[in-house]
């Protein structure tokens, strides 16, 4: 008896999943790359490949570790790295912090996902930024929530509108996800802004999810406040940091999810966030060894966001070149590692920001993140990566400028 091939497709669950920062447009350019193309990729943040090297002293405290570290750990991770969080933590105000509110991850996006699937029935809606960081959206979802996404104001530096935020709360929110200093626009939010999010959390009873992986990368005196410092004891906070931006070791996979506030009250999903870590049985061992040195030591970022340090000068030159070009306007960037600018989509003719980033990359073998990809409902951004050094983004934007000069995206 013969039988029909089966056909295998993917669950259901994925239909509303998107992660378009690794999608088509990145398929093209590995096409791109397979057929003898040299691509320059400004699609991510990832510090290693365009020069930033992890600080010697991580490297050589992780080495020692080694040969004790083959084992699995406590699920929430090693002591010692746990503590260090504590520690760094106390330093910043926040108290009322043990270590066994702190759960190290295999980076802070493992974190995102285990801590939404042990809160989200199907139904739960949380409050997700526009534009956003992806995982956000994609790990609502997952999990069997419903992302609403409140606007953050670009004409106001790219602040969270807090009256849309206060007039998209229903009686199934159950929180409100902030990510500062912030991917991809680059804002930092200043304390009344995060008073203002704490305050409208408190009086509806919800939980705030802080994304901080970019809270030691600022420019030009921006102050970065942690939104657990605001919160205080009065609203459940889970702030999500970690190693990869500020100490160039994203590969490591070394992050951090420290929950604070009134934890006696959240028992319940506490021990769910429990239960996950556990089923996974804990984060890779050698990197929760960089913890401890990491935020031990001199803060090694320091020098490099300064205007005469190469992050800051590159993100300067980034904002200089693109304001200076027809059709683009952009707001500056006080943190993290990246420019979201504006397109002037009547001049261009931009009705699919995808296709603009396709056509960048097959003319001028330019890699960008097209804005729809970060959850942006308009076709008219698309987000720059500030990484590689000056003379390499100032030949990318002179390019960038040639490129639009003629551009009329075709109907």
């Amino acid at each position: 008896m013969n039988s029909l091939p089966r056909r295998y497709d993917q669950s259901q669950k994925l239909s509303d999943v998107l992660y378009d920062i690794r999608g088509p447009v990145l398929d093209e350019a590995e096409r791109m790359e397979a057929e003898g193309h040299r691509i320059l990729k400004l699609n991510i943040g990832n510090p290693a490949p365009f020069g930033f090297e992890c600080p010697d002293s991580i490297l050589v405290d992780m080495i020692a570790h080694l040969p004790t570290a083959q084992g699995y750990s406590d699920s929430r991770g090693i002591p010692s790295a746990r503590r260090a969080v504590v520690q760094y933590y106390e330093t910043r105000g926040i108290d009322g912090l043990d270590a066994d509110d702190v759960y190290l991850g295999n980076g802070v996006s493992e974190l995102i996902t285990l801590s939404l699937q042990a809160l989200c029935d199907p139904g739960d809606e949380i409050l997700v930024p526009t534009p956003d960081y992806p995982l956000w959206t994609a790990s609502v979802t997952l999990s069997g929530g419903t992302p609403v996404h409140y606007e953050c104001d670009e004409q106001a530096g790219w602040l969270p509108d807090l009256d849309d935020i206060a007039a998209k709360i229903t009686d199934r929110t159950r929180g409100i996800v902030v990510i500062n200093p912030n991917n991809p626009t680059g804002a930092v939010y200043p304390r009344e802004v995060l008073e203002g999010i704490v305050r409208i959390a408190r009086e509806h009873g919800l939980i705030v999810f802080s994304d901080e992986i970019y809270e030691k990368i600022t420019y030009h005196g921006a102050e970065m406040v942690n939104t657990a410092q605001v919160a205080g004891d009065e609203v459940l906070c889970l702030t999500y940091s970690g190693l990869s931006k500020a100490y160039r070791i994203a590969g490591y996979r070394s992050g951090w999810l420290a929950i604070t506030g009134p934890k006696g009250q959240a028992a319940s999903y506490i021990e769910g966030i429990r239960l996950l870590a556990n089923m996974r049985m804990c984060a890779n061992v050698p990197g929760q060894h960089a913890i401890q040195a990491a935020l031990g030591g001199r803060q090694s970022i320091e020098e490099l966001v300064l205007p005469t340090g190469r992050l800051g000068a590159q993100m300067d030159l980034s904002l200089e070149k693109l304001n200076a070009i027809d059709g683009i306007e952009c707001q500056p960037a006080h943190g993290a590692l990246y420019l979201f600018p504006k397109l002037d989509v009547e001049r261009f003719g931009i009705v699919d920001d995808e296709r603009f980033a396709l056509d960048l990359l097959r003319e001028q073998k330019i890699l960008v993140s097209h804005g729809s990809a970060f959850n942006w409902a308009r076709p008219d951004h698309f987000r720059l990566v500030t990484l590689p050094s000056v003379e390499v983004l100032d030949e990318a934007l002179n390019r960038l400028g040639d490129f639009l000069s003629g551009y009329r995206q075709q109907a």
